[in-house]
């Protein structure tokens, strides 16, 4: 039996402005589209419910290509810093969380960006042990590559004076050689070794928040990678079947397999694919750098602002190497981190010379690029994982960071589509915020809310038809799914996003005002909008 879908907008996104009336629906699949009249007269036998989405206009299910779900839901379970603007007020909420701690108990909290602040400071740990002076501090940067913890902390992980850095990390020193409590890549996994291992509960109940919220968003799936991050594969895994488990949630999670959980997963006899109708293992994700904040995102030149230093390589190129071709053992594509012109040069390097014998791996952000590292993913299978959302964290202190002479190929997201690369949307939820609407907001306009100039780089602009594929056609084909997701089409899953407002036909900024009326997965109602009474 099955389901009509009508009275709305229902814009297939396979050409730009082409909309029909209604949908017919079985099974799940997309089987006929066209006038509600029509479909009600070829499928009279057949129809048992009809579904009216209110005027709305609806779209092929945003899905978010690139984010960390129990990273999000921990953002509603921790102490969240993300909207702080100084220093001060930091102390003051650590201050306040510390009151409110057992004998012992870590400190965590999560979201901190000094390019907020004014004076751009960053806290020494011994402002930190004034605040926190009994408890282990273990404060997490936005972009996750750096940290700032406390006396206490360091000493639990063993950081002392003569403590060399890790590889594809740096422990970060004043002039005596001691260090300051700010940690940078992979010297923060020093500190989160010793930090107590979560409890399956807590795993739950922060995914199963960050997945009703991204169901409000509007969001019918995400690529995600969470994996080694919880106490291990297996036991995050059979927190993903318990709260996605296509009854009381419906929602397409695809996991990205951190290369450090890729021992267990094979250990374990998992492989590859799908394990749900709603899970499913996805590439083997690996960092090649940093991020531009913390300055540890690898340049081939020397940070503009900061020449000492062009970021850091969080793996040798034998490394790098042994990672990917352990993937290819295994038969999966890579996922690499790249956010640097030199990071992206080394994956670039690595892929192509152990190439994919079927799929698509991904480059994930591509912050800095160039003609030549253009011209080279031209010819591979890539799908490029961006974040429109960057351009409005990242602007205009970047510009400090690059240097004028790099602003031409970095951003540039219209200069990568138009080179014919496929690229996905995402989020990288929990360092942006988790909402589609900014990032096509960003996407189309290259400025916050509330500004009036004319965007950074404005000729990096995307058009709404874009910006909106990024999270429908974009995100389906970077995991071979173009044949079934991303579009509303016959043969396609029936996963929409229900709007109130025609994204097509609004000035910009009214994207930001628009609300999500239904978010359909799988041919179920997961989130209806009501309003507050």
């Amino acid at each position: 039996m099955g389901t009509l879908w009508c009275n709305g907008t229902f814009y297939t996104m396979k050409e730009e402005g082409q909309a029909i009336e209604a949908v017919f629906v079985e099974n799940g699949i997309v089987v006929a589209l066209g006038s509600r009249r029509e479909l009600e007269r070829a499928f009279k036998d057949e129809l048992e419910e009809v579904k009216d989405v209110n005027n709305g206009y609806v779209y092929p299910g945003f899905v978010d290509s690139h984010l960390h779900m129990i990273g999000h839901g921990e953002t509603k379970i921790r102490l969240d810093l993300s909207n702080v603007t100084s220093a001060q007020e930091i102390k003051r909420l650590l201050k306040d969380k510390a009151t409110t701690l057992h004998e012992g108990e870590w400190l965590l909290a999560e979201g901190w960006n000094e390019n907020h602040f004014v004076d751009r400071n960053i806290l020494h740990r011994d402002e930190l042990d004034e605040i926190c002076p009994d408890h282990p501090l273990y404060i997490t940067r936005i972009c996750r590559h750096a940290a700032l913890v406390n006396s206490r902390a360091l000493e639990l992980a063993g950081i002392h004076l003569e403590t060399n850095d890790p590889e594809g990390g740096v422990i970060v020193r004043d002039h005596k050689g001691e260090p300051t409590g700010y940690l940078l890549d992979a010297a923060t996994e020093l500190v989160k070794d010793v930090i107590p291992e979560v409890s399956e509960a807590y795993i739950r109940q922060a995914l199963e928040l960050a997945v009703d919220d991204l169901l409000s968003k509007g969001i019918v799936g995400g690529h995600t990678e969470d994996l080694a991050y919880y106490g291990g594969f297996e036991k995050t895994l059979s927190q993903f079947m318990n709260v996605i488990d296509g009854h009381r949630r419906k929602f397409r999670a695809h996991l990205l397999v951190h290369h450090e959980a890729l021992d267990e997963m094979k250990q374990k006899q998992y492989s590859f694919g799908e394990l749900t109708p709603f899970i499913e293992l996805g590439a083997v994700k690996l960092f090649a750098d940093g991020a531009l904040g913390g300055r540890t995102a690898l340049l081939k030149k020397p940070y503009s602002d900061d020449p000492s230093t062009s970021g850091v390589a969080i793996h040798s190129e034998h490394s790098l190497k042994k990672i990917v071709q352990l993937a290819r053992e295994c038969s999966q594509p890579v996922a690499i981190h790249t956010i640097g012109d030199g990071a992206l040069e080394m994956a670039l390097d690595v892929i192509e010379q152990y190439p994919l014998n079927q799929g698509r791996d991904r480059l994930i952000h591509v912050q800095v690029a160039s003609e030549s590292l253009i011209e080279r993913m031209q010819s591979l299978p890539v799908a490029l994982d961006i974040q429109p959302r960057f351009v409005i964290s990242d602007f205009p202190w970047v510009i400090e960071r690059l240097g004028q002479n790099r602003m031409a190929y970095s951003f540039a997201w219209k200069t990568l589509l138009d080179a014919g690369l496929a690229c996905a949307g995402g989020s990288d939820a929990p360092i942006e915020p988790i909402d589609p609407l900014l990032g096509i907001h960003a996407a189309v306009t290259r400025r916050n809310r509330g500004e009036t100039h004319e965007g950074y780089l404005p000729h990096e602009k995307l058009s709404p038809f874009e910006a909106i594929q990024l999270f429908t056609k974009g995100s389906a084909y970077a995991i071979g799914k173009e044949h079934s997701r991303g579009f509303i089409a016959e043969g396609y899953s029936a996963d929409f996003t229900v709007l109130d407002q025609d994204l097509f036909h609004i000035a910009p900024d009214e994207i930001l005002s628009t609300t999500v009326l239904m978010t359909v997965v799988d041919n179920t109602v997961m989130y209806v909008h009501h309003e507050p009474s």
